[in-house]
């Protein structure tokens, strides 16, 4: 317990001195609310009345039980973005919780709105980002072990795998209140409707068969 108070201190001095892709609020507070008659629309949500916030509207409590990995992927990511947390309307940061089984994976995808900062709890994780062609989709990768943190760019393409033969936690804190999340598989192959197979196939240089079976399976979306 106190590595993991440790970890959130991590992240939250980090994330306060980044600067934050949202725009700067114009407002002490502004909670997101689905009240339309209620409050002002702010960064893509109604805000609550100031005078009916509570403590409440500040806390998240959707990381005391581990995500269920018992999945294709073998992980499970727990969102604590502005639609689950609605206090964090207009500031511009958000957070997830990455629960991996052994040789889970958190699968290649992007977050086109903000900055990753992941730090490792517990376990052994591969992880990566790959950079966009203008420098020749460059990977850079790292084994990160309990206590280690790295940083994937906004926008590019990165990925986990626990490596370890035990579960590993993760936790990230991201600079945006809502970042967006594009699995790339999925994405590509679980397209609805399905992107042209003759799109696919010039794409990926590859027979119609391989794109018709890609795109039958049922792609898992692990957040």
């Amino acid at each position: 317990m106190k590595f993991l108070a440790i970890s959130f201190l991590i992240l939250a001095l980090a994330a306060a001195t980044t600067l934050a892709y949202d725009p700067d609020p114009l407002q002490d507070i502004c909670v997101a609310t689905n009240d339309l008659e209620s409050g002002v629309f702010v960064n893509g949500k109604f805000c609550k009345d100031p005078k009916q916030t509570t403590a409440d509207d500040f806390l998240f409590m959707g990381f005391r039980k581990p995500g269920n990995t018992s999945n294709p992927l073998g992980s499970q990511v727990t969102q604590a973005f502005v639609d689950q947390f609605p206090g964090l309307n207009t500031l511009g940061i958000s957070m997830a919780r990455i629960d991996f089984a052994p040789g889970g994976l958190n699968p290649p995808h992007t977050h086109p709105r903000g900055t990753e900062l992941l730090v490792v709890v517990e376990g052994t994780l591969l992880v990566g980002f790959v950079t966009s062609n203008q420098l020749n989709n460059t990977l850079f990768t790292k084994v990160l072990y309990k206590g280690d943190v790295f940083v994937f760019p906004i926008g590019l393409i990165h990925f986990q795998l626990n490596i370890g033969n035990t579960y590993a936690l993760a936790f990230s804190g991201l600079s945006s209140q809502n970042p967006g999340v594009i699995t790339i598989a999925k994405a590509v192959f679980g397209a609805t409707p399905p992107i042209s197979p003759e799109v696919l196939t010039k794409a990926f240089q590859v027979d119609k068969k391989v794109v018709d079976y890609l795109e039958a399976q049922f792609w898992y979306d692990n957040n």
